[in-house]
């Protein structure tokens, strides 16, 4: 699958994914060593997106599991098919007549029922969710647990076994082991703590807002028609707003929304008013809002502030002409 860490980069660069060394590093660990990958950080800046492209780029089908609050084994795992086994009981009627007849007890009879419990707890009458599908796989696959940390303390201990030996335990059947061991890779963004037992099974890789240059390069490669100059301004403009107090601090995928909706409405440059007008794209929060628009306030006025101390004595009138909001 993967022969180097540089390979890995590589790899994932075909998928339009901007990865660093770090991040290729725990991939070609997690595909070496069989090992699960825990992926904890902010909101937005592309956790469960590069499971996805590691599932492109090695030809594994992807298999996810979404976590809440309240999912169970059931939902997780398997369920049995009740409604079918029930119409094969109505099917069947006269051969389970045939069966008891001549029973001298209804407990012989109820004996000589159960010993066909086989025909109807079997493979036949169960709907494997996305951990057996993932065990069970007749090929390699790739499991994606997502937002782990959003499930009950409960469920997260059920993973252990299928973290720990690629296996689980259906009462009825005995213990499924997998065929292929998949890719494993799990999704936090510290909404509760994860148990020490889980951490201990993983790799561990943490991703953090990217910094001004990837997220440039990221930016250049998710939006390609995005102009040089837009793409700087508006990545300088999200840096700054993540140093601010705010409640949803935007991530990388909502700066790639802002861009977009630059683009639709044609905006060349970041200037005072398309910014204000769009800052409900990048911000969840009508506090949010405020704030970013307070700091806005107070950087064009140092600009102008800067411009003014630097303009000659004798300087014309001031332009009317729309200045960038970074200028």
């Amino acid at each position: 699958m993967f022969d180097s860490v540089d390979q890995v980069l590589e790899e994932l660069g075909k998928q339009s994914y901007i990865a660093d060394k770090k991040i290729a590093t725990v991939v070609f660990l997690a595909h070496k060593l069989e090992k699960p990958v825990l992926i904890e950080g902010p909101a937005g800046v592309g956790k469960t997106e590069l499971a996805k492209v590691v599932s492109a780029a090695t030809g594994r089908p992807l298999i996810r599991l979404q976590c809440y609050e309240g999912l169970d084994e059931a939902k997780a795992l398997y369920e049995w098919e009740y409604s079918k086994q029930l119409l094969y009981t109505q099917i069947l009627k006269e051969k389970f007549t045939e069966t008891m007849s001549g029973a001298g007890s209804i407990g012989e009879a109820a004996e000589r029922v159960g010993k066909e419990d086989s025909v109807f707890f079997s493979y036949n009458f169960i709907v494997p969710r996305p951990l057996l599908n993932a065990i069970t796989s007749d090929e390699p696959s790739l499991l994606l647990i997502d937002e782990v940390d959003k499930s009950d303390p409960e469920f997260e201990a059920f993973l252990l076994e299928v973290l720990s030996d690629f296996q689980v335990t259906v009462p009825e059947l005995g213990t499924i082991k997998a065929k292929d061991r998949p890719l494993v890779f799990l999704t936090s963004n510290n909404a509760r703590e994860l148990s020490d037992a889980l951490k201990r099974r993983c790799l561990h890789l943490y991703i953090d807002y990217p910094t001004e240059d990837l997220e440039q390069r990221i930016l250049k490669t998710k939006v390609p028609d995005a102009a040089d100059k837009l793409v700087e301004d508006l990545v300088a403009m999200m840096q700054r707003l993540r140093e601010l107090d705010l409640k949803k601090t935007p991530s990388i995928s909502e700066t790639l929304d802002w861009a977009r909706a630059l683009l639709a409405l044609n905006a060349t440059d970041l200037d005072e008013d398309v910014v204000s007008q769009t800052f409900n794209v990048i911000l969840k929060y009508e506090g949010d809002v405020r704030k970013a628009q307070a700091e806005l306030d107070k950087l064009l006025q140092k600009k102008a502030g800067e411009a003014a101390a630097k303009a000659p004595a004798a300087a014309p009138a001031a332009s009317t002409t729309k200045k960038g909001a970074l200028h």
